[in-house]
């Protein structure tokens, strides 16, 4: 892995958390969640079911409100922003759903172009070319015209993915993306993951309870934790594995003989 570049750290960060309270109808799930994703770094929100992984992510992307504290992109407040500059601010990241989320009545290409037809003034061809990279991007090249029912789960994940790169983000978000995913499959969605880091200098955050993922490609993780209802840990993940004392740490990352055991070779 490549870790971010060091000029990265005099950036604003590209996601921070700052003493977020996130729940449902006046009842906190999550308390006092703080961190900051460095710009280029594969970042993982890590944890059981039930601890709020997914909460957080649908506040930090504005699919819910938090009951408190703030979400900024590079500087830039989201939960404070204006209508308008939400809505320029929701063009600097991408999403993948963990089902896929694709439209069954659309095809791939159609999945792809919704985005663009939403966000950008480019022609309906200029749509359908760009859509049609995106794909090849992700290694669905050949598969435009195919509807997702026509398509594996490996692929659907991958085009949901090309949906999320539609408009170059300089972030993505990725909710358990490996989920349903046989190993090898899931393997190559990491390689493809860091792939694109690699190549766009793209920011990622990853909610993922796979070990195997974790260990493979996160630069670092926030552990998230039910009773805690927040976090109880954050580092790079081997390094937590080897040094934490932490009970709900060595409980979550020691899964198998060694930590990362599904991980290593």
């Amino acid at each position: 892995m490549n870790a971010p570049s060091p000029d990265s750290k005099d950036k604003p960060a590209a996601v921070e958390a700052a003493g977020l309270e996130c729940g449902y109808d006046g009842v906190a799930v999550l308390k006092n969640i703080s961190f900051a994703v460095r710009p280029g770094e594969v970042f993982f929100i890590i944890g059981g079911s039930g601890c709020g992984k997914s909460t957080l992510l649908r506040n930090l992307i504005g699919i819910q409100t938090p009951m408190a504290g703030a979400v900024t992109f590079s500087g830039r407040s989201f939960t404070q922003a204006t209508v308008e500059a939400r809505r320029d601010l929701l063009k600097t990241f991408g999403v993948l759903y963990q089902s896929g989320a694709l439209w069954t009545s659309l095809t791939l290409r159609q999945n792809v172009a919704l985005p663009l037809e939403e966000y950008t003034a480019l022609s309906k061809r200029e749509i359908e070319e760009l859509a049609t990279l995106k794909l090849a991007q992700v290694g669905l090249g050949g598969f435009e015209d195919y509807y997702p029912s026509e398509i594996s789960g490996g692929m659907k994940k991958r085009a949901g993915l090309a949906r999320a790169l539609a408009l170059d983000p300089a972030i993505l978000f990725l909710d358990e993306p490996s989920a349903g995913l046989d190993p090898i499959t899931s393997r190559k969605l990491d390689d493809l993951v860091l792939q694109i880091r690699d190549l766009f200098g793209t920011t990622l955050v990853v909610v993922s309870h796979e070990l195997a993922s974790i260990f493979a490609i996160a630069d670092r993780v926030i552990l998230l934790d039910r009773a805690e209802k927040g976090i109880v840990a954050e580092g790079p993940p081997r390094e937590l594995a080897e040094r934490s004392r932490d009970p709900r740490v060595i409980e979550f990352l020691h899964r198998g003989d060694r930590p990362g055991a599904a991980a290593l070779p």
